[in-house]
Order: structure tokens, then sequence, then C-alpha cells
């Protein structure tokens, strides 16, 4: 690892989540072919073990926590909302504790709905603000949301590959315009009803580098590069401001981190081993630099066999971002129960808790259990020292 600090930086101390450490649940309700959803809370069998699963989260001291609210399920008539599916959620969260980032789509809309027209930006503001509305009355003041999970991503599988919906190709540009406009919206409409609502602002952590040393193969890939910025720049009015976004949406800046997210420009991985990749902590260092935000690796994990060491890695990178100064206020682990994979129905055994057995229990990944409670006694040592 670069051994890269800024002494005149204190190290920063993590203060913004209830616990540093925390997991995700998958959340996608994204359709693989049309017509045919793949809603992973229903493949992973977290819909039905919500309360066994959030128990687990408190048993491993993961006291904050993603999960998903299903739109195309709350709205199947436009502007009628039924909770039914999410109430047992926030019930559970207040059972255990667990401080919540709740994420309303992720890959996935109601059913009937074109999401290139102008009714898709409405229909996501009007839900955001029923949302809020119904956290409002039951007593939450101060929520942390994710309005749309991975904007970039979503844009590039779904409307330039066309790999899942809305299955385009050459449209991701616009695409990506589109769920920002959207997003923005949302959250205008969610403040209005809970002024205090904090967001979390998800898209992948890349980098790109060049393969040869043309100027032609330099500005692809610093083009690519730089694409991983647009969504958090419009967001937070700094370019396209006709999309309506503002300084003071742009909150807690959410990253997504595994271990493809370094390549060439012609779509070759960029080893670790090579001199052109760029070390985790200075990656974050310079999304902490460019937003002066705090930042959150809001997923990150490996296949099961590789996870305990990924997660020794990432966090021996955070803690060197957190001695350079670099706000990092958490890790979420993701997936953090498995699930079939959704493009093919491979099991993914990736989680820290596998899929449940005919009683509704879980196995653990005793490797990754056993990381992560290491990590989270480390952490926590050097907390308490600087303190």
């Amino acid at each position: 690892m670069c051994n890269d600090t800024d002494s005149s930086r204190s190290r920063h101390h993590p203060r913004l989540f209830q616990s540093f450490f925390q997991g995700s649940f998958p959340g996608s309700s994204a359709c693989r072919s049309p017509g045919k959803r793949a809603d992973l809370m229903i493949n992973s069998g977290h819909d039905t073990l919500v309360d066994k699963d959030y128990a687990l989260l408190a048993e491993h001291q993961l006291l904050s926590a993603r999960d998903g609210v299903r739109w195309y399920l709350i709205e199947k008539e436009p502007g009628t909302y039924c909770w039914e599916s999410f109430l047992p959620q926030l019930e559970a969260a207040r059972k255990y504790h667990i401080q919540m980032t709740w994420e309303l789509a992720h890959f996935g809309w109601p059913d009937g709905m074109d999401i290139w027209q102008p009714e898709f930006v409405d229909r996501f503001a009007a839900f955001g603000a029923a949302f809020a509305r119904l956290l409002r009355e039951q007593g939450e003041t101060q929520p942390l949301i994710s309005p749309m999970n991975q904007i970039s991503f979503w844009s590039w599988a779904g409307a330039e590959i066309a790999w899942f919906n809305p299955f385009d190709t050459g449209r991701g540009y616009e695409l990506k315009q589109q769920l920002t406009k959207a997003a923005i919206a949302a959250m205008y409409a969610i403040r209005n009803e809970l002024p205090e609502a904090r967001f979390v602002i998800t898209d992948p952590l890349v980098h790109v580098a060049a393969s040869g040393y043309s100027s032609i193969a330099k500005n692809a890939a610093q083009q690519q590069h730089e694409a991983q910025f647009e969504v958090w720049d419009w967001i937070s009015g700094r370019s396209l401001p006709e999309l309506g976004g503002s300084e003071k949406l742009l909150d807690i800046i959410g990253l997504t981190w595994y271990p493809d997210h370094q390549w060439f420009h012609n779509g070759d991985p960029l080893e670790p081993h090579h001199p052109d990749y760029r070390p985790l902590h200075l990656l974050l260092r310079d999304i902490a630099t460019r937003y002066q935000r705090p930042l959150l690796l809001a997923e990150t994990g490996a296949e099961a066999i590789k996870c305990a060491e990924w997660l020794n890695r990432v966090c021996e990178e955070v803690r060197a971002a957190l001695d350079m100064g670099v706000a990092v206020e958490g890790i979420s682990l993701y997936p953090l129960v498995d699930y079939p994979s959704w493009d093919d129905d491979r099991r993914s055994p990736a989680g820290l808790f596998g899929l449940p057995d005919a009683n509704g229990n879980r196995t653990v990944n005793e490797a990754c259990a056993l990381a992560l409670r290491s990590q989270q006694i480390k952490f926590k040592q050097n907390q308490d020292r600087e303190e």
C-alpha cells in the first residue's frame, strides 16, 4: 500500500453513524428480461425473515444498515401507496435499535410506467414525499435516505448495454440525466416534509487508466474516469444546473467499491500489482478533496472465499485514509445475505450470512465474521486511544 500521508491534517474520527461497520441488504428489484422481475429481497429470503435478519445485525454489532423500500410493491396504482411490505422493516429496525438508511429505488420502478417520460420524475418525487410523510407520522425526524442506488451503473447497464431494464443501448447519458432529475425532485419533496432528512448519494468509485501512452488513450481514460463524478456534480448543481441540483442536496457521498473497480480504458482489468493501480485511500482522498463531504463505503465485498481477505484490505486502506484526515464515516458490507444471482440465478455466496434453511436460519460465513470482529476491535481501540 502506498504510504502517501499528509501530516498537516489530523486523523478523522467518525461520528456520523451509529456504528462504523454496517450491513447492506440486497435490494434490487430490476427486470433482468422484459416482464421478469428479480426481487432480491424475495430471492434472499429477507422479505420473510426481516426480524431475524435485523437480529443478526444487532448480534454482530452492525448497528447501522441499508435496506430497500420496494417502490413497485408500494405504488401499484398511481398515487396510491400501500406500506404493508415496508412496515415490518421499520418495526424490526426499532426493535433492534438499528439506524437505517432507506433506499427508495434500486434499479426498479412500478409496472406500466415509462422511465423516459416526465411522469417518471413526477411520480418518484411524489413517492419520496409520501415516504417522508409516513416516517414523520411514525415519529422519525432525521431519517437517512438514499434516493436512487448507483445512477451511473444503472444508466450504463440499463441503457448502454441493455443488461437490464430499460433494455436500451446508446442512451446511457440520457438515462443518467433522467434518473438524476428524478432523484433531485424526490430530495426536494422529502425535505419539504422532513427538513432534517439526510441523503446518501451512492455511485461507484472507480479508477480508469490508459492502455498505452498515446494522447488518444490518455484522453479516453480521462473521459471514462471523470464520468464517475457526473451524478454528484449534477446533484450539487456544479454542472447541468437545469436538472435542479443544489449544494445543499449533496450530503453524504456513498461509494461502492469492489475488486473489479479499476480497469484500463479498453476494458481490460487493472490489477493491484500494476504500477497504474491506485490505492483506495488515495481515491478516497480525491473524492473528499473534490466535494468536502463525509464519505461512506456504502457497498464493498467479495466472493465468500475472498471475503475476509478483501475486508482486511479495505480496512487497511480506510485506516490510511482516516490517518490523512479523510472523512470516511463507515464501511458497509454487501451483500449482507446471500441471494441467487439476479442475472442468471447462480447462487452468489458473498454475504456475511447464507441463504436460509427450511427453518429460516442462516449460516454464518465464519471467516468473514472473524475478520469483521477483528476489525471492529481494531477500529474501537484506535478510537479509544485517541479520545
